[in-house]
């Protein structure tokens, strides 16, 4: 089978989407039925535009004509107006429809109109949770049977596991500054532990634009003595998981699809309530017992996720 894959930007910033596509590529060849198959990998590097808009409706259109594979597998965006008859796309959560107030109203509109084109288009839906698939149901009406709950897998750290460095003690959070994210619920719990509870922690937010060495983000989660994810909604989550990878316990929201990702490998708050997000980090850090329980825990909730299986489930959709 001739299978095409919509890559579209570089996965220089590999983060969310982009570490998807990234270790599905990376972890596809290592499925025994990948041999049987030709991929072609359309990505904006390989296929030159020369302008900032129009290269999936016009350029992969026009490649489409040209060399049209037996199917096209769209793991982000959506998918040009010349393409295969059978479309797999990858739906990754609808943020935009459970927390809208985070989004603007131009936002909104485009991200419902691509989302609901590709998923009403697509032969069959792959999504990383089982929130997502009920978010698709439950917006946009969409066949259960067409839908496939496939979990992302989780990527450890590349160095050797080394002992934790004597720091500062510090509360750590990784991700991007969207207002989901819930950044500002964070501050203010940070501002109640310093205040009601007197710690000594310093809170750390790091990001795409706080660092670019991957070896520097795992040095942070290493050391930090708790790392706190109070977003109002993911579809998945990579970096509850990567800090648990790594022996830190993890204070989570319970909304989206945390709680299915975490089960009761973390603590889970209410990210409404800063005041809870608060006591829930202080339990942690006055009771080592707690931290250990919730340590081990998380190192066995990790052994859930492989990218291994994850291609594997994912190419048998595909081509199924």
């Amino acid at each position: 089978m001739r299978i095409g894959i919509q890559v579209g930007s570089d996965l220089k910033q590999r983060t969310g989407v982009g570490e998807y596509i990234y270790q599905l590529l990376k972890h596809l060849p290592e499925v025994d039925d990948y041999k049987n198959h030709h991929f072609f990998l359309y990505a904006t590097k390989t296929l030159k535009w020369p302008f900032k808009w129009g290269w999936t409706q016009i350029r992969l259109s026009l490649t489409m004509l040209k060399n049209k594979p037996d199917i096209l597998f769209i793991p982000v965006h959506t998918f040009p107006i010349i393409h295969p008859k059978k479309i797999v796309v990858t739906i990754q959560g609808l943020e935009f429809e459970r927390v809208p107030e985070s989004y603007s109203l131009s936002e909104r509109k485009k991200l419902r109109f691509l989302t609901k084109r590709n998923a009403k288009k697509a032969e069959k839906i792959i999504v990383p949770s089982e929130c997502t698939k009920r978010d698709l149901i439950k917006f946009y009406k969409i066949d259960s049977n067409k839908i496939q709950v496939i979990p992302h897998g989780i990527m450890c750290e590349a160095q050797p596991h080394t002992s934790k460095s004597k720091t500062r003690p510090y509360l750590l959070y990784i991700g991007t500054k969207h207002k989901r994210k819930n950044i500002d619920g964070l501050k203010k719990a940070y501002k109640i532990l310093k205040e009601k509870y007197k710690i000594k922690h310093e809170l750390i937010l790091a990001g795409p634009n706080k660092y670019i060495d991957d070896n520097k983000k795992w040095q942070l989660l290493r050391n930090a003595d708790v790392f706190v994810f109070p977003s109002f909604y993911e579809g998945f989550g990579f970096p509850v998981l990567e800090a648990q990878s790594v022996g830190v316990p993890v204070v989570a929201s319970s909304a989206g699809s945390l709680p299915e990702i975490l089960n009761d490998s973390a603590l889970l708050v209410n990210p409404k309530k800063p005041t809870e997000i608060a006591e829930a980090v202080y339990r942690i850090i006055k009771n080592p017992e707690l931290k250990k329980e919730l340590i081990k825990k998380g190192q066995e909730n990790i052994k859930r996720f492989s990218w291994q299986q994850c291609a594997k489930e994912t190419l048998k959709i595909i081509t199924s």
